[in-house]
């Protein structure tokens, strides 16, 4: 990475953190009005048009969509889809795009976020060509629950061999080293750094977490994912951060984001060195916020790839 060592950096961005959050205290709410979190139609709510980031106006490249039957989901049929950068041929790295609670595949390649779009422009800005897959996991938190669905186990042990054996994607043959990089939103921020604490550097190259659903206490946290106190603790990631330690780590959060206190905390607990590049902007837990981000979360991967 270009810049200074990573420990000067996140302690920077932790300085301009902590003025952040005077800042962000002195306000009654969010710039455009709003509170941000989870409505009956997704987790998301769009900022104002004045602040709201354009989906790029670029042609896609392929889009494939799949299905199957998932024993990690308990017999239930899943869809997933691998979005490819336009005009580039041949195999490809991946990266893996966790959607956020309500999300799913679909909502992630197309409306509302339009992932291949925002693919498209960003190789042709020059980040190094890459592929996205994303599949629908449900709002479990990207973790075994207690019913015994395992949306976790459904990217690591279904997806990802899927793509080893895809004949556009480089994750590499079975039983050789295989990575990938994580990105994912809200729930699916939470979920990339969840499962690359589990998969480890050998396995993923990068992660990009943005608006990360943590949480600080047991009691607060969404029962989508954690259904009481142990359940949280198993599946936690604070006091986890020693596991990314070597794994080149993107989070982004807005200071109106309810899960700011819980990101702040997490952040400062990365161990001296680690690989960490933080983000801290104006903006809630909204839609316009994940697409100001969007560019460098996929650069960050990209590159990440790339190295």
């Amino acid at each position: 990475m270009i810049g200074p060592p990573p420990a000067l950096r996140r302690r920077a961005l932790l300085g301009a953190l902590a003025v952040a959050t005077t800042s962000a205290c002195n306000r009654a709410a969010d710039p455009a009005g709003r509170t941000g979190g989870e409505t009956d139609g997704g987790p998301w709510q769009p900022t104002s048009t004045s602040t709201l980031a354009r989906v790029p106006d670029v042609s896609v490249g392929p889009v494939e969509r799949h299905e199957f039957t998932s024993a990690a989901m308990r017999g239930a049929r899943v869809r997933w889809c691998l979005m490819r950068p336009p005009g580039v041929r041949g195999r490809v790295p991946v990266a893996v795009a966790l959607h956020g609670h309500g999300g799913t595949a679909a909502s992630l390649a197309g409306e509302p976020v339009h992932l291949a779009r925002w693919l498209a422009a960003a190789v042709s800005d020059g980040v190094p060509p890459f592929a996205i897959a994303a599949i629908s996991g449900g709002n479990g938190f990207w973790h075994t629950r207690p019913d015994g669905v395992d949306p976790g186990a459904l990217v690591t042990d279904e997806l990802l061999p899927r793509l080893a054996d895809h004949d556009h994607v480089a994750l590499g043959a079975r039983g050789r080293r295989r990575r990938c990089a994580l990105l994912g939103w809200s729930m699916g921020g939470y979920g990339a750094l969840h499962l690359g604490g589990l998969l480890g550097p050998d396995r993923v190259a990068g992660i990009a977490a943005g608006s990360p659903g943590l949480y600080l206490d047991p009691a607060a946290a969404h029962p989508d994912g954690f259904a009481d106190a142990a359940e949280y603790e198993r599946y936690s990631v604070m006091g986890r951060q020693a596991e990314l330690a070597d794994l080149p780590t993107r989070v982004s959060i807005g200071t109106f984001d309810r899960f700011f206190p819980a990101t702040l905390r997490y952040v400062r607990g990365f161990p001296p060195g680690a690989p960490l590049d933080l983000h801290v902007g104006v903006g809630g837990h909204t839609l316009g916020f994940t697409f100001g981000q969007l560019p460098a979360d996929l650069r960050f991967v990209g590159e990440a790839l790339a190295s």
